[in-house]
């Protein structure tokens, strides 16, 4: 694979995961104001906080399938691999709306604990490709971990809220 067919594959898989990232911004759009009005647990952290650490997640989620679809393209165990980033991807966006644009905290728990499960998948299958891929993906498996927990800590805190 030429050098400029990999620089191009780069910067389309920085473009899938900002897209996506931007569609679950239109959910949370309201997200900072939310968040202030309600009711937190003493380990929240900081609004200001999210957003430089859902940039760098991003950035290494779209690096991870970079990576394996630089080494193997979309045949085989890559396809498999790379459409359950994209499943992954797509759960990621869902729950921005479902907790911070429909104020649905059952629903949007249930959704961050499948959204778990997939990123799980996503790493098992990207281990067997790329180790590197799946490695990078580690630092969004754990924040989406805290993020349940935290999802869950809000949505029982507020329950005429969400």
């Amino acid at each position: 694979m030429s050098v400029m067919k990999q620089f191009l594959g780069l910067i389309a898989w920085l473009l899938v995961s900002f897209i996506v990232a931007a569609i679950g911004g239109l959910g949370s759009v309201n997200a900072p104001v939310f968040y202030q009005e309600l009711q937190l647990p003493s380990w929240a952290p900081p609004t200001w906080l999210f957003g430089p650490v859902w940039t760098a997640l991003y950035t290494m989620m779209a690096v991870a399938a970079w990576l394996v679809w630089r080494q193997h393209g979309f045949a085989g165990k890559a396809k498999i691999a790379l459409s359950i980033n994209i499943v992954q991807l797509l759960l990621n966006t869902l729950w921005s709306w479902l907790f911070f644009a429909w104020y649905l905290g059952a629903l949007s728990f249930i959704e961050i604990v499948l959204l778990w499960f997939a990123i799980a998948a996503t790493v098992v299958a990207y281990w067997r490709l790329n180790k590197a891929a799946a490695l990078l993906l580690v630092p969004y498996w754990l924040w989406v971990t805290f993020a349940a927990g935290l999802s869950y800590s809000i949505w029982q805190l507020n329950p005429g809220v969400l």
